[in-house]
C-alpha cells in the first residue's frame, strides 16, 4: 500500500511538471496533438498506479519522450507554417455579412445547430447580426459584429476615460506578493504605509489589491469564533 501511495505522489508532481514544460492551456482551448498528448499522458500515468509490477522508469520514460515529441513539435510548427496548417489545420470563415458558407460548414462538420449554439454563448442570436464568424484551429469561434450591431465603446462617441491600470494581487493570505509589485508600482515601503495609513497588520489581511493610480482594496480575514 505504502509503494502504490509513494508512486502516485511521485507520478502525480511529475505529470504536473510535464504540463507545465507544454505550455498553460485550458482544456477548450488544446489543439488536436496537445488534446492527444494529454490523455495519452493520463493513461501512461494511470498503469503504474494500477500495478505496482510495472517499472515505475517505463512509465517516466514514456512520459518523457510524449512531452519532448510535443515541444519538438511546437518549435517545429513556429518556424514552419505549412507544417502548422497540416498538424493543426487553418482558421476557417462560415459566415459573411449574414450568410453561412455550407460549403465549409460540411468541411469541418459543423452543424448548424453547432454553430448557432456557439454564437449563442457569444451573445448574438441572430445570423443577420454578424459580419464574420471564423471557427478557429481549436474549434472555437469568434465573432465579428456588423458595425450597427457593436457595442458602444468610450471612443466611438469620443469620451476620454481614464484607465486605473491593472489591478494586482499585492496580499494574500497575509503573504506579500512581490511579483505583482512592478505592475502596480508598489514596493515593500510603500506597501508598509499603506498598511499604516490603513491601521491593518499583514497577518491581518485575506487579500489587498493594487493599480498604478494608487487605489487600494483591502479585505480582511473574518475572525473565527
Amino acid at each position: 500500500m505504502l509503494i502504490t501511495l509513494i508512486r502516485a505522489i511521485i507520478l502525480y508532481f511529475f505529470i504536473i511538471l510535464c504540463m507545465r514544460l507544454m505550455g498553460k492551456r485550458q482544456l477548450g482551448e488544446l489543439q488536436p496533438t496537445e488534446l492527444v498528448i494529454t490523455i495519452l499522458l493520463s493513461e501512461i500515468a494511470s498503469i503504474p498506479m494500477q500495478d505496482n509490477g510495472v517499472p515505475l522508469v517505463n512509465s517516466v520514460v514514456s512520459v518523457i519522450l510524449l512531452v519532448a515529441l510535443e515541444v519538438i513539435n511546437s518549435a517545429i510548427c513556429l518556424k514552419s507554417a505549412k507544417l502548422r496548417s497540416v498538424i493543426e489545420g487553418n482558421s476557417l470563415v462560415v459566415i459573411r455579412d449574414g450568410v453561412i458558407d455550407q460549403k465549409q460548414l460540411r468541411q469541418l462538420r459543423f452543424s448548424v445547430d453547432d454553430l448557432l449554439d456557439q454564437l449563442r454563448q457569444k451573445d448574438v442570436f441572430d445570423i443577420n447580426d454578424v459580419r464574420y464568424a471564423i471557427v478557429e484551429t481549436n474549434g472555437q469561434l469568434s465573432v465579428m459584429l456588423k458595425p450597427e450591431k457593436e457595442t458602444v465603446t468610450a471612443e466611438m462617441i469620443d469620451v476620454q476615460k481614464d484607465s486605473k491600470g491593472l489591478l494586482c494581487m499585492v496580499v494574500n493570505d497575509g503573504k506579500i506578493l512581490t511579483n505583482a509589485f512592478k505592475e502596480c508600482d508598489m514596493n515593500e515601503k510603500k506597501l508598509k504605509s499603506v498598511l499604516e495609513e490603513n491601521k491593518v497588520n499583514l497577518d491581518e489581511i485575506l487579500f489587498m489589491l493594487a493599480d498604478k493610480e494608487e487605489n487600494y482594496t483591502i479585505v480582511k480575514k473574518e475572525k473565527c469564533k
